[in-house]
């Protein structure tokens, strides 16, 4: 049989040493499986004659079958051009060269018929098509054609010759090698339950489709091969750390919970809310170790389902732990927990990496002795010295700042690994989580606390900063604070945006009536620290920033937020720095401050940000717009999409089928070890060079 992963390609017909090393360098194809799973970008049916009568300039592609009329030379030395009429008998079309003009005479005549392809436009009233492919209608075999693929090359491929025709030839070179079935991926039980065509089938489709519908299947039979195997890897982790970890089993809902719930609880929780507490307590009491991401969009009450469900920890005799990515974040959270809890006995304490001498070493004792029940920190709590006497439950905030090793770390704090909470508040798509995270279950907060007004999302062109200000004005008069986020320090000659330092002496000299504060990433983190204390206290009225304010201090007395040259940023972006304002009770606002140009994606990711707040909407539509690898998180978790057919964006439900099959399969035989299984056991092994990153924590 043919070993496709060991031939290397330089073997295969027409491809030899010097294709072989373009193939290699360019696109990474080094053996024939590389070739063979290097799948067509777009495909074009060929199957299909068009009149000319009938052709507009809105189609993408066509083909014609007619004569050459006549040859005609236009223009004279390099801007002379071939233009060959062409007709069917239902009008004349114009076939036009810009180069090889020699070549075409040559090579075509007059009187011939011919099979002519390409994209039309109209000019002048008459159909044009640039450079088209002509070939003999024998030599096509239209019958046989169907849909005809194209695949992505380089520039340093097509000098070469290895244009996308060239890759055609060499794949079907490879597949006339394949003259028997190749070794499956799935086992037949469960190609028959999904109605799953052969892998050999589908990858020899996949280069040569007939019909679209016959194309459609063999994607799906593809594409399913790389979504299950990532389910499966993903539940048969899940079920071997659950075998391994168990986790502390807190059964009782206690004093301290029930009189903070009673007495303390500063507003009714929302539906969603007590829906995520339910289930956390849920995995708390399972005796299995909880890792359970918690989604919710700015404001939402992620926080305080925290705290409730750390109380339980406490309830239990175990200790909490809350670690946040900045120093500011951990000393809101600090404030924020110690006046909740305020009368309720619990003491709890902050750690940082600026808390030094005898301070530290008070917190450090009180940790071991387990006197302190709530530590609230940053990375500080990580250090080897950091001891816990018996820590229980740790909540990890903006999780994706913090990487797999580091959250791991938390692991060795403990006698047993003690149940995590992740919190985040970019909201992901649920497609995207059921990847990135498939070995957490997911939990989310999916309404704002009630008396939260939408925040009210306004575009505004350069030229119109008189009604930016306007705006402004009105909210600092009605005693209220401002956000103007910049997206540059300072003035870049490549780059023509404005900037924060131009920005700051403008907003100074037009707004001298109130105190101005500026922060950006190059400042020190007690800079940083203290220009955002004095907001938060209301010393400084508005805020001049980069997007260092992305995840900061709650101000709820901020109510409007500016965003110079918008067409900077991404949409998550956009929407975690507008979650800044909207915090209280009164309306705030948004600006949206760009040029006149934007291309279509800037356009669109403008409107979306002015037709919607919901965070998971615009999450999606992100998704769609730059797809998965791009999103903020993805890379922070360690997991590198390379997905080569499936697509996080459109393929949710065989995400959602696949991740159902491989818990199935898995809670029925976790090792894979039997006869019908044994199949998918051998894949995953194989899959251990993958480039997903299959971490315990993610």
């Amino acid at each position: 049989m043919l070993d496709l992963e060991q031939r290397n390609v330089q073997y295969l017909s027409g491809v030899g040493p010097v294709r072989a090393a373009l193939l290699s360098g360019e696109l990474q194809i080094e053996t024939l499986h590389d070739l063979l799973y290097y799948f067509p970008y777009k495909y074009i049916d060929r199957s299909r004659i068009f009149s000319i009568s009938e052709v507009d300039g809105t189609m993408p592609y066509i083909q014609l079958k007619g004569q050459i009329l006549s040859f005609e030379k236009i223009g004279e030395g390099r801007k002379q051009r071939l233009v060959a009429h062409f007709t069917d008998g239902t009008g004349v079309a114009d076939m036009v060269w810009f180069s090889g003009i020699k070549y075409t005479l040559d090579r075509y005549r007059p009187g011939v018929e011919y099979v002519v392809f390409g994209k039309p436009t109209i000019f002048g009233g008459r159909v044009n098509i640039a450079h088209p492919e002509i070939d003999s209608e024998a030599n096509l075999n239209l019958s046989e054609m169907g849909m005809q693929p194209y695949y992505n090359t380089t520039e340093r491929m097509k000098k070469a010759g290895l244009n996308s025709a060239a890759l055609r030839k060499l794949i079907k070179n490879l597949l006339a090698l394949i003259t028997e079935p190749l070794p499956e991926t799935l086992p037949e039980w469960l190609r028959e339950q999904e109605r799953l065509m052969p892998l050999t089938d589908a990858l020899r489709i996949i280069h040569n489709p007939m019909t679209p519908l016959e194309l459609r299947l063999a994607q799906l039979r593809l594409k399913f091969d790389e979504l299950f195997y990532i389910q499966l890897n993903l539940a048969r982790f899940v079920s071997e750390r659950q075998s391994r970890f168990k986790g502390y089993v807190f059964s009782r809902i206690g004093e301290k919970f029930n009189r903070f719930y009673r007495d303390k609880l500063p507003f009714e929780l929302t539906d969603a809310q007590k829906r995520v507490i339910r289930e956390i307590r849920n995995d708390m009491g399972s005796g299995n170790q909880m890792n359970r991401l918690l989604q919710g969009d700015v404001g939402s009450g992620k926080t305080m389902v925290a705290l409730m469900t750390m109380l339980i920890a406490i309830d239990n005799g175990y200790q909490a732990c809350i670690m946040a990515p900045t120093e500011i974040l951990s000393e809101q959270h600090y404030a924020n927990i110690n006046r909740y809890l305020k009368g309720l006995g619990i003491k709890v304490e902050l750690l940082t990496g600026s808390i030094r001498g005898k301070r530290r070493e008070r917190i450090l004792k009180g940790l071991i002795e387990g006197s302190i029940n709530i530590l609230v920190s940053t990375h500080a709590v990580l250090e080897d010295n950091v001891e816990f006497s018996r820590l229980g439950f740790v909540v990890i905030d903006e999780q994706h700042r913090f990487g797999v090793a580091q959250r791991a770390r938390l692991w060795g704090k403990s006698d047993m690994p003690p149940h995590v909470l992740v919190m985040t508040a970019t909201p992901i798509p649920r497609t995207l989580a059921l990847t990135l995270y498939g070995d957490l279950d997911v939990s989310v907060i999916d309404e704002l606390p009630p008396g939260r007004k939408p925040i009210q999302t306004e575009h505004y062109y350069d030229g119109n900063h008189t009604s930016v200000y306007a705006l402004l004005d009105r909210e600092l008069k009605k005693g209220r604070q401002a956000y103007i986020v910049y997206p540059l320090i300072e003035e870049s000659e490549k780059i023509d945006l404005k900037n924060l330092e131009d920005g700051y002496l403008t907003i100074c000299d037009r707004f001298s009536g109130y105190s101005v504060g500026k922060v950006h990433g190059r400042m020190k983190s007690a800079e940083k620290d203290a220009e955002m204390q004095r907001f938060k206290r209301a010393e400084t009225q508005i805020m001049v920033a980069t997007t260092v304010i992305e995840v900061g201090v709650d101000v709820p007395n901020a109510s409007i937020m500016v965003i110079e040259n918008a067409n900077r940023f991404g949409l998550s972006q956009l929407h975690q720095l507008r979650g800044r304002v909207g915090r209280g009770a009164d309306q705030s606002f948004c600006l949206l401050v760009t040029p006149y140009q934007l291309s279509e994606d800037t356009r669109k990711r403008i409107e979306i940000m002015t037709a919607t707040c919901d965070g998971f909407e615009i999450a999606e539509a992100d998704l769609k717009l730059r797809g998965p690898g791009d999103l903020e998180g993805t890379q922070q978790s360690g997991i590198v999409f390379d997905l080569r057919l499936a697509n996080l964006a459109r393929d949710g439900v065989l995400i959602e089928r696949c991740r159902e099959l491989a818990r199935e399969i898995i809670a029925k035989d976790p090792q894979l070890t039997s006869k019908e299984n044994r199949l998918m056991g051998r894949i995953l092994k194989r899959l251990k060079k993958s480039p997903f990153d299959w971490s315990y924590i993610s």
